[in-house]
């Protein structure tokens, strides 16, 4: 395709995106299928009009998924409900670590026995496909970050943990395929690959979180008249943060997303102190509209003032990199290996993991199946698979994994795709859910829902 066709696809993609986006509302279909489709028809699938080669553009790919899973994890970081309960973030918890082993095992077992792969290979390949997607997900995901739905909120905060937790996975596969040092008895994996680097990650990114809400408020405080680039602000955060862990071994996703949630609950715990401040002041009036009342300046948060330009990247991202999926498979790609994994990895494995993380949690059974099927594959697995080819992944054994990876990414956007809403309106319908609020207002609980259930 010439210059000029690219432009035109594209920029006809962005148009008809921005004309149909309340018709996509009502329809069960995703801006994603949509991609998706058209990259089938003019890639080598039906019109053969360009084609995408993942193996000789993995790096490229690589920087390109590294970027959008940060500004999506972000995003989904900055819509953590405050403040952070351990009793409200025990289920994510557990899905990011206990569910993301099992799942991890499971598709491990499969590709070693049904499909004959090596175990090393094996195991990188569940460590690929078993985080699930913050950048596709977004119809079951947290809307705004006054969206206290507990189903969304799971969904969220595991995918926000999840692409982090399967770092150590991805290094013990490369480990056992000789493309990384596992230490004596695997020794170096445990104490640097899992435990130093998660640790770490999580501790940069809430330190550099907390940091940047306590620097924007004092500069806020001294020069009031000051005005704050907040877009810059929190893409300058997510850079930072991720450079920094990158150097010293840490996982820089987890990094990221903790960034985003500490941020987030500095900000609204400065907003809450300075509401309690003017509350006392004989000057100021907050009876009628508290947030109008307080000075300018306590309103103003980085993390949500930054959170629609975020979006909006999200979902440029979005567009070009499923249209570069759809624009690489070909007809041969659909083997009966690559379909078979899919539906392992959906009726199966997701749903049993998900059901062994969950156990002795509170969460109802309604709420534990839409999360066993809501596992969303898309950008992130990408990544990990661009990753491991970056590291030396031999050619053939690339080829096998791509070719795998991708077919289950594409069925999981058109399976789950045309399933989200339909499943999603019955749910709120059944457990007589009230229309949900805009971004900034705080939604009304249903009377039978009044506590979050866990």
């Amino acid at each position: 395709m010439t210059n000029a066709l690219w432009f035109l696809l594209v920029g006809g993609l962005l148009l008809t995106r921005g004309l149909t986006a309340s018709l996509f509302k009502s329809l069960p279909v995703t801006p994603a299928m949509v991609y998706l489709a058209v990259g089938l028809l003019v890639g080598p699938t039906v019109f053969n009009l360009f084609h995408f080669n993942p193996l000789k553009e993995s790096a490229l790919l690589e920087v390109l998924t590294e970027m959008v899973v940060l500004i999506s994890l972000f995003s989904a970081g900055v819509k953590m409900p405050v403040p952070v309960r351990l009793a409200r973030w025990r289920a994510p918890i557990m899905l990011a670590s206990l569910s993301m082993v099992a799942s991890v095992g499971l598709i491990a077992a499969f590709a070693y026995y049904a499909l004959g792969l090596p175990l090393g290979a094996g195991i990188l390949l569940g460590a690929i496909l078993s985080p699930t997607d913050p950048v596709l997900a977004t119809d079951v995901q947290t809307r705004h970050p006054g969206d206290r739905d507990q189903l969304r909120f799971t969904l969220t905060c595991e995918a926000g943990m999840n692409d982090g937790s399967a770092f150590p996975f991805v290094m013990l596969g490369l480990g056992l395929l000789g493309l990384h040092d596992l230490g004596d008895s695997g020794l170096r994996w445990v104490l640097v690959d899992v435990l130093w680097a998660t640790a770490a990650g999580i501790g940069i990114g809430v330190a550099a979180g907390m940091a940047l809400a306590h620097w924007g408020r004092k500069l806020r405080r001294l020069a009031p008249n000051q005005t704050l680039m907040n877009d810059f602000l929190g893409l300058g955060l997510i850079g930072v943060v991720y450079g920094l862990s990158v150097m010293v071994d840490a996982w820089g996703f987890l990094a990221v997303f903790f960034a985003a949630v500490a941020l987030r609950q500095t900000e609204l715990k400065q907003l809450s102190a300075d509401l309690q401040d003017a509350a006392h002041h004989p000057d100021i009036d907050i009876s009628a509209a508290p947030a109008v009342a307080l000075p300018e300046t306590a309103a103003v948060t980085i993390s949500e003032q930054s959170l629609v330009f975020k979006e909006h990247l999200e979902r440029l991202s979005e567009l070009m990199l499923v249209l570069l999926i759809g624009g690489s498979l070909f007809l041969d790609s659909w083997s009966w290996r690559a379909v078979a994994l899919a539906l392992f990895v959906f009726v199966v494995v997701r749903p049993v993991s998900v059901m062994a993380g969950l156990l002795g949690t509170s969460t109802s059974w309604t709420i534990r199946s839409l999360i066993g099927w809501f596992g969303v594959r898309g950008i992130g697995s990408l990544y990990y698979l661009m990753f491991a080819i970056q590291h030396g992944l031999p050619e053939g054994l690339a080829m096998e994994l791509m070719q795998l990876t991708l077919i289950v990414v594409t069925l999981s956007i058109f399976v789950h795709g045309t399933s989200v809403k339909p499943l999603l309106d019955r749910f709120w319908r059944v457990n007589k859910k009230l229309p949900e609020p805009g971004p900034g207002k705080q939604p009304a609980p249903p009377p039978d829902q009044g506590r979050a259930k866990q």
